[in-house]
């Protein structure tokens, strides 16, 4: 039997895994609770907004032909017939040669097509002189200028950050449909791995890959429901991944991805459900499995910090993405190798890098050690059709 069942280009791993991402659902929260949620479909305004002509300026209300030509040396004069309270629904009227003091955010008077900056004039009694000439619409928000009726506020798929939650709240809508955040269940297998806090006897070592995957979850968007330490024996990893399953939208195992007769992760997902992928053309980060169980995937990490933490970043991020409907921002700049980065070609090798300036150096540790993690600045993508780079090579990083 083959180490491997079949290697398979990393795009190829992608789209096997995008093609069994499962619908995270959906539910309707109140607006306080959906922020930094997920729009589930889009959120019209169910009237228009802000459903009245209102000022933007404390001023007169005015018409603005009664303006025409007016100037310090030769201001217009108007009679001002009383004042707009906040928050009254009876702004009363100006006709020709009127005008009615408005405060910022108050109904502008029937008539009125221009408020002018209270700056711009002068007052004596009800006689109020304009100093300058006003276009029609100056210094008014129209009933619809905002939003109109059935106007799509925010599009499906868009997450509801402070500022929209607030725009929301002025649409007078009090809740919202959004996409649940999908579950991720994480078990980390292994004789060896113990509990952090433990401190380990010789041939075992802490379990740090609950932790990455865990936090890695968080910033993907999903919740982290966090299944503990399963020996290396089939039965035990069965009865745990049976209980992920039914608790989580996709589960996670972490170690026992090899075919070690020991490795029981490919023969548990084929008891339970389908093995679709089991070795992908990725350095580090070979022996990931790709299944799927109950409709749920199943991914399958190699043991190793370093390289789990990669196929988390190439793999199993982009379907995070999809079920949560929330992205990674990936920032990345460009720099210049002084050393090489050899590769072979049909291979995507993930390098981590050390950046000084605009200089980027190698990180190249052996399996299984941890250094690499805390002291690069982020990571070179080599091309599965590229056999790596030369020293003095621009590349792009993909920073932390």
């Amino acid at each position: 039997m083959s180490r491997f069942l079949r290697v398979i280009p990393v795009e190829d791993a992608l789209q096997t895994l995008l093609s069994i991402a499962p619908s995270p659902g959906e539910e309707r929260l109140p607006l306080a609770d959906a922020v930094f949620r997920i729009a589930a479909s889009d959120v019209t305004a169910p009237e228009d907004m802000p459903g009245f002509a209102r000022s933007i300026v404390d001023g007169y209300a005015v018409l603005a032909a009664d303006t025409a030509g007016a100037g310090e040396s030769l201001p217009s004069m108007l009679t001002c017939t009383g004042r707009v309270e906040m928050g009254s629904a009876d702004p009363g009227s100006v006709r020709a040669g009127e005008c009615r003091y408005v405060p910022t955010g108050g109904m502008v008077p029937l008539g009125a097509d221009a408020v002018v900056m209270i700056e711009y004039t002068e007052s004596a009694g009800d006689s109020v002189l304009v100093m300058r000439p006003l276009a029609e619409g100056e210094n008014i928000v129209c009933a619809d200028e905002d939003f109109q009726k059935n106007e799509v506020i925010i599009s499906a798929g868009r997450p509801i950050l402070p500022q929209e939650a607030g725009v929301l709240a002025a649409a007078g809508i009090s809740s919202v449909l959004v996409r649940r955040v999908p579950g991720i269940a994480v078990i980390a297998t292994g004789n060896e791995i113990v509990p952090p806090e433990t401190h380990p006897s010789p041939g075992e070592v802490r379990d740090v890959n609950s932790i990455v995957c865990e936090s890695f979850i968080r910033q993907c968007g999903c919740i982290p429901i966090s299944c503990g330490i399963v020996p290396d024996d089939p039965g035990l990893l069965t009865a745990a991944l049976r209980d992920a399953i039914a608790c989580a939208d996709a589960v996670i195992i972490s170690g026992g991805s090899s075919k070690d007769e020991r490795d029981a992760s490919a023969e548990v997902i084929t008891e339970l459900g389908r093995l679709l992928v089991h070795g992908i053309a990725i350095s580090p980060g070979k022996p990931t499995i790709i299944g799927e169980v109950a409709g749920k995937p199943v991914i399958g990490l190699p043991g190793h910090p370093s390289s789990a933490f990669m196929v988390l970043r190439a793999i199993t991020g982009p379907l995070l993405e999809a079920m949560s409907g929330s992205a990674i921002r990936y920032h990345t700049c460009q720099a210049t190798l002084d050393a090489s980065i050899p590769s072979a070609k049909g291979r995507e090798d993930y390098v981590r890098v050390r950046l000084n300036g605009d200089t980027a150096t190698p990180l190249f540790s052996k399996s299984g050690l941890l250094h690499t993690l805390v002291q690069s600045d982020g990571y070179v993508r080599v091309p599965a059709g590229s056999e790596g780079y030369e020293t003095g090579s621009g590349v792009e990083v993909i920073l932390w």
